[in-house]
């Protein structure tokens, strides 16, 4: 089947800035009396998806790109600023830690009443109760109050819950980072097994493990909002080398584009790649270095442009220098200049394109732009390159 469970369009949140108590109360004097529009920070802005039945959906991301967010407003715990989101379908969700149940009630209690508020009673509930007991497999605990619960605990019986009741879609937030190992295991073979008899499943984890193993499809949010969404390899590879170019800069010490050097590479795209954006490139596949210079004095500098792993271990570089290419300025002092590599033996990977200003005698350096590239391919070849080779013929030894 492929029916839409879930499509979000132009979807947005907002909360208005409140620090303090007396902030609470001037946002709803300005928003009851005075009418006049209050101070806010969006923390979701035009968000546009689908997942179809049958569907998973890894949301991957930093903290505080929206994605806890984006799943309250999907699961309707949160009402949407702008856009519209519609659901199809019972919904199982895990969220917040501990959400839904009642800490003064023991675990048996809290599953009765979980079950009713999903409709489950009478003889379905007496006899999916030990089901959710077993999975759940907290002992004598489970006649307790949940207060006395540890955060695996806790974990173990909603995820018990809602392995027992099979939703249409089930949306969890991060229950894969909580409890211990055995556990996990058990959850992730029960989702794949729900996964197989049709489930839709919407996952939230910084485990690109655990989001490339379950998931078809991925969306990468950034600063709330969607940077990527496509095939799960393809955008967990993107944001994994985003990441890693982030933490390569920091330990390098690199610096980017900004402030009146002498010497400024404004902005560095790789083919179409737009902004910060990883470029995705089949194996063999040739791309450019395109980038904008600026000269504050009207000098030719020097431009170096590397390729290193994303590790940061070199794998090329080149300048402008040394193949006899010279920068032509405009009377602004403003170059733009492409460096072409039509058949780049990269093996898949993930790297980074350094492109570097120096002066015209090559002394001084003037900062670092970073844009991050992505190799794929399917190959057992190991390294950073491939290097070209053939197999002799072998020859018989004689007797």
């Amino acid at each position: 089947m492929s029916d839409v469970l879930v499509r979000t369009e132009g979807l947005g949140k907002v909360y208005p800035k409140s620090f303090h108590h007396r902030d609470r109360m001037r946002a709803l004097w300005r928003l009851l009396v005075s009418r006049r529009r209050i101070d806010s920070t969006a923390v979701l802005s035009d968000v546009s998806l689908e997942v179809r039945r049958g569907e998973s959906l890894g949301l991957i991301g930093a903290n505080g790109a929206g994605k806890s967010t984006l799943l309250k407003l999907i699961s309707g715990v949160l009402t949407p600023s702008s856009g519209k989101v519609a659901v199809t379908g019972e919904i199982g969700a895990l969220l917040e830690l501990g959400a839904g149940f009642d800490p003064d009630q023991t675990g048996r209690e809290n599953i009765m009443m979980t079950a009713a508020l999903h409709g489950m009673t009478g003889a379905r509930l007496k006899t999916s109760m030990p089901k959710i007991i077993e999975f759940a497999d907290i002992g004598q605990y489970i006649d307790q109050p949940v207060k006395h619960y540890s955060s695996g605990m806790v974990v173990r019986l909603g995820f018990a819950i809602i392995a027992v009741l099979k939703p249409d879609l089930l949306i969890t937030d991060e229950v894969l980072a909580v409890g211990d190992e055995a556990f996990q295991k058990k959850c992730i073979r029960w989702m794949q097994d729900y996964l197989d008899g049709g489930g839709t499943l919407i996952l939230v984890s910084h485990s690109m493990y655990h989001i490339q193993k379950l998931c078809q499809h991925a969306c990468w949010l950034r600063d709330g909002r969607v940077a990527m969404i496509g095939g799960v390899f393809d955008v967990t590879q993107a944001y994994l080398a985003y990441q890693e170019s982030k933490l390569a800069a920091q330990d390098s010490g690199t610096e980017r584009a900004g402030g009146d050097l002498e010497f400024m590479v404004e902005e560095v795209q790789l083919d179409d790649a737009q902004g910060e954006l990883p470029l995705i490139l089949e194996q063999g596949a040739g791309f450019s270095v395109k980038l904008r210079l600026r000269s504050r004095e009207g000098r030719r500098p020097i431009i170096a442009i590397g390729i290193v792993r994303a590790d940061g271990t070199p794998v090329y570089g080149v300048s402008s220098e040394m193949d006899g290419y010279q920068p032509m300025l405009n009377d602004a002092g403003e170059s733009h200049c492409a460096l072409r590599f039509d058949e780049p033996q990269l093996l898949p990977g993930s790297y980074t394109v350094r492109v570097h200003p120096l002066d015209p005698e090559g002394l001084r350096v003037f900062g670092t732009v970073e844009r991050a590239l992505v190799v794929r391919g399917n190959t057992s070849e190991f390294g950073l390159v491939r290097l070209a080779h053939r197999w002799l013929p072998q020859v018989e030894e004689k007797a």
